[in-house]
């Protein structure tokens, strides 16, 4: 099939814009991986530290002829996404040393879940925990003894972290491994209708602890389509996972059969045998327009456009927001996930899953099928799924057909023509808007502007009853440099109810939404943010704002406006406690969200 012409336009738009910082970056690659097998350089002191507790291994590692496989973890007990890890590293070993290869576990990684801090404090360190993760991932492999690195990571900002530091790492190859997302709970419509309740004093905190723990019940991820699901699908989709290794469950055979599978073909793509694949030459501008084009046809998260620029950018390759909404316009959303939709990625995966979406998109040509992955050059593989047949792993052809169209549908006959996704720009900044789930009667809203300096103020105002008229809600000071840019995914129960009694609202803000927003307009991620003198630091109470995604834009129609002085925000109250104290060097230093609000590169 030949390549959708948006997709190529937009491609050699990147790959012209990416042709300095590309090449200065393939060099510093192709250098490291010149250098020959890293452990050869090391001093025989050097190497007794790295072996010195790896007694069934001490021969095979000091001989130095075989691959040595770095392990880098993100297990912990606080993400239920993560816990299935802990056993991971046994069975990533013995299938290694079946492999004829070695394996260590080179370092862990921290892990917060953004479900546990959403509306708290901590959530405020949650963005920059992604550049943590990528800086200890960097000295986990510092040590030097890796000829691969699998990593393992499922959530919101590790696997970002972990692609940042693959991508550092780019002359070893990198292999990710999912731990999947945890059975059906109850309804995700369900589990929102007793959040809307609640927060209009119609549900008991009893009757909202039992839905919520009836949802996120079990090891695995949450199985609403947030950031951690839709991550796991760009490693599938940008060739970094085993073909079909994202939505099986944890604690089966078929996973455990994956896991092991991950560690052969890791030790079989070294530089050490004959199918040599670096991460970064795997991860080229074709992996990431692919993830983008999975990002809209899957009507993905949010918080994956702040990502993919800074994932990009530690291999050389500079993302735009304006690339976002080129692709956006020619991708068909072909699911319907919750927020988007009522079923979940068990469903989804049922329905055909990524390989029916993957062949359908390869068919439509809306993906670089040439791109190289680590299970061989080209996405072909990524239409079969795995199977155990007599407990042997084995991969047959994927659904050619939708099981639930309800679901997930055909790239001819979609449930929307674009991916929802789009580019705002205006007298108020640069943003972005996620219109997938929104009413198209909604795409559209014009009325007075209400600001507020923080979450909780929206909820002290919603609580005393004073938003009863048409009402566009400005949280401002929130971006990166102010707190930390935290979600304010704590609002959305809010903001559905004023919805839902008939009000046109919208939220327009310098901070992020969580993956799991839906239903309520929202222009998220606007910058200049306020706190450096941006446009929504020169906003008053009653200003007429408009929010067009039709159209692609954000204005403040009250005139003059630009012409006051900026408020000054009071961000005493940030600056400490929960570990905020540690990260002042990280605020004062951020990028700007539109290039991925990164601090380490």
């Amino acid at each position: 099939m030949t390549l959708h012409p948006t997709i190529a336009r937009v491609t050699d738009r990147i790959r012209a814009r990416s042709e300095s910082t590309r090449g200065l970056y393939l060099s510093r690659m192709r250098a490291a991986a010149a250098a020959g097998p890293v452990r050869a350089h090391l001093s025989c002191g050097n190497q007794a530290h790295a072996y010195a507790a790896m007694t069934a291994d001490k021969a095979a590692l000091a001989e130095g002829r075989s691959p040595n496989i770095g392990i880098v973890t993100a297990y912990n007990d606080m993400l239920s996404a993560h816990q299935p890890y802990e056993h991971y590293p046994q069975l990533i070993r013995d299938a290694a040393r079946r492999a004829g290869a070695t394996a260590q576990v080179a370092g862990g990684v921290p892990a917060m879940c953004d479900g546990v801090t959403q509306g708290q404090p901590g959530m405020e360190l949650s963005l920059f925990s992604r550049d943590v993760i990528a800086l200890a991932a960097g000295v986990a492999l510092s040590h030097n003894c890796f000829d691969a690195a699998l990593y393992l990571g499922v959530c919101d900002k590790i696997v970002p972290g972990l692609i940042m530091a693959a991508a550092t790492f780019g002359h070893i190859p990198a292999v990710f491994i999912p731990a999947g997302p945890m059975p059906s709970g109850i309804p995700n419509d369900e589990k929102s209708r007793v959040r809307n309740a609640f927060a209009e004093g119609k549900a008991t905190r009893a009757e909202l602890m039992a839905a919520e723990m009836a949802s996120y019940h079990g090891p695995g991820t949450c199985t609403f389509y947030g950031t951690a699901n839709t991550n796991q699908m760009l490693m599938e989709v940008m060739g970094l996972h085993l073909p079909g290794a994202s939505f099986v469950n944890p604690g089966t055979p078929l996973r455990e059969a994956l896991t092991e599978a991950a560690a052969t073909r890791a030790a079989q793509i070294t530089a050490l045998g004959n199918d040599y694949r670096p991460a970064g030459e795997i991860l080229d501008e074709r992996a990431y327009v692919n993830g983008i084009v999975g990002l809209m046809a899957t009507g993905g998260s949010t918080n994956l456009v702040l990502h993919l620029p800074a994932m990009a950018r530690a291999s050389g390759v500079l993302l735009d927001l304006a690339d976002f909404d080129e692709l956006s316009q020619a991708v068909p959303l072909m699911a319907k996930v919750y927020p988007n939709g009522l079923a979940d990625v068990n469903h989804f995966h049922a329905a055909g899953g990524l390989q029916y979406l993957i062949g359908q998109l390869l068919d439509a040509g809306l993906l670089h099928e040439d791109a190289k992955t680590v299970a061989g050059d080209g996405l072909a593989p990524y239409r079969q799924e795995p199977t155990l047949q007599d407990g042997r792993l084995a991969w047959t052809p994927g659904p050619t057909e939708t099981l639930n169209d309800k679901v997930l549908r055909p790239a001819a006959a979609p449930f929307a023509a674009t991916g929802g996704l789009r580019h705002l720009s205006g007298n108020l900044g640069r943003g972005v808007i996620k219109v997938s789930a929104v009413a198209p009667e909604r795409h559209i809203i014009e009325a007075p502007a209400r600001i507020f300096a923080s979450q909780d103020a929206v909820k002290a105002a919603f609580k005393a009853g004073e938003i009863t008229s048409d009402t566009v809600v400005v949280v401002r000071f929130q971006g990166p440099s102010a707190n930390g840019m935290p979600e304010l995914h704590s609002l959305t129960p809010i903001l559905s109810v004023l919805q839902d009694r008939g009000l046109k609202v919208a939220l327009v803000t310098d901070g992020r939404m969580s993956g799991a927003s839906g239903k309520v307009p929202a222009a998220i991620h606007v910058c200049p943010e306020a706190a450096a003198g941006g446009p929504l630091a020169r906003l008053q109470d009653g200003d007429i704002l408009r929010l067009d995604a039709s159209a692609g834009t954000l204005a403040c129609l009250t005139t003059g406006f630009e012409t006051r002085p900026a408020a000054k925000p009071d961000l005493s109250g940030n600056s400490q406690g929960i570990g905020r104290e540690l990260f002042a060097a990280f605020r004062a230093h951020v990028g700007a969200p539109d290039t991925g609000a990164a601090v380490v590169v």
